[in-house]
């Protein structure tokens, strides 16, 4: 079966899961992460390490009952996902009750000089995508699958007028450099970890992070405005706030570690705000600095006794 065919049927079963009533659908999310916590899943090992790098100074109990809320929200954000792929765009951006930043987003936008969007991981930022496309054409930089069927889906779920999606390779990125130039806009997720060698190690909770370089070379080279942008979840059923805030200037400072560390600094902003929020599930920390002698944190938890 083409990847294709396979994606539109993988569509099709999403959008039956998620014409359920929304109560099913969080009660479904909630049993997920319970049957992640009850299994020790890849999901709750992870999480449990990076919490414990992350948050050293949370006593155990304060620290497990964190631990469940993340993977509570995670769970939800993977059922809102689903549901905000397979319904209208518009029914989707009613959705966010509350907006802030709007006008700074459009003013950047109409200065001509390029906009990057600096979107972490937090709350959902695939509303977040639908909200930039809502207000004219955009350039997301994204990891591609493995798999052909899954690169498939992702296009046929993200896909729309305004949205190119550019994968986050050599050639493809070059791509984005002229969106800029000509005064378009771009999201990228700036927290993943990129390949040794492609990125500076700069602190992120405390703890030295690999950390792109993408988003000051961007910014130093075409004089695009950064800006942070976040949908946080305020409420039970679907309800978000839209956040745009500018990002300092030291984001596009020539000095690639300077520029991390300031990147990394409104990422860590963000995902206080409501930690639960943010995607713990994610090994950030894999790659540890050159003749530090330290080991991927995760090694043990992946392989627990």
């Amino acid at each position: 079966m083409k990847p294709h065919t396979t994606a539109r049927l993988a569509y099709r079963a999403a959008a039956l899961f998620t014409r359920l009533p929304w109560s099913w659908l969080r009660g479904f999310a909630a049993v997920l992460a319970w049957l992640w916590i009850r299994l020790n899943a890849r999901e709750s090992r992870v999480t449990r390490r990076n919490l414990e790098l992350a948050y050293p100074d949370l006593g155990a109990s304060q620290r497990a009952a964190l631990h469940r809320d993340v993977l509570r929200s995670t769970a939800l954000q993977a059922v809102e996902t689903l549901r905000l792929w397979t319904q209208p765009r518009q029914r989707n951006l009613d959705c966010l009750v509350q907006r802030h930043g709007e006008a700074l987003y459009d003013a950047a936008l109409a200065a001509g000089k390029g906009v990057i969007v600096a979107a972490p991981h937090y709350g959902n930022w695939e509303l977040l995508n639908q909200w930039l496309a809502s207000r004219g054409q955009i350039a997301i930089v994204y990891k591609a699958p493995d798999e052909a069927v899954g690169d498939a889906f992702l296009q046929l779920v993200r896909g729309g007028d305004n949205v190119r999606q550019v994968r986050a390779e050599g050639p493809a990125v070059r791509q984005l450099f002229k969106v800029l130039k000509d005064g378009g806009a771009t999201g990228i997720l700036p927290d993943q970890q990129p390949k040794a060698g492609d990125g500076v190690f700069a602190p992120f909770f405390g703890v030295e992070a690999l950390t792109m370089t993408l988003v000051n070379r961007l910014a130093e080279r075409t004089g695009a405005t950064v800006l942070y942008g976040w949908c946080e979840r305020i409420g039970p059923d679907m309800q978000f706030a839209l956040h745009i805030e500018p990002a300092p200037p030291s984001v596009a400072d020539p000095d690639p570690r300077t520029a991390a560390s300031a990147l990394n600094a409104g990422i860590e902003r963000i995902a206080r705000r409501d930690p639960a929020q943010y995607q713990w599930t994610y090994k950030r920390y894999t790659l540890r600095p050159p003749e530090s002698g330290e080991v991927d944190p995760y090694a043990t938890a992946e392989h627990p006794h």
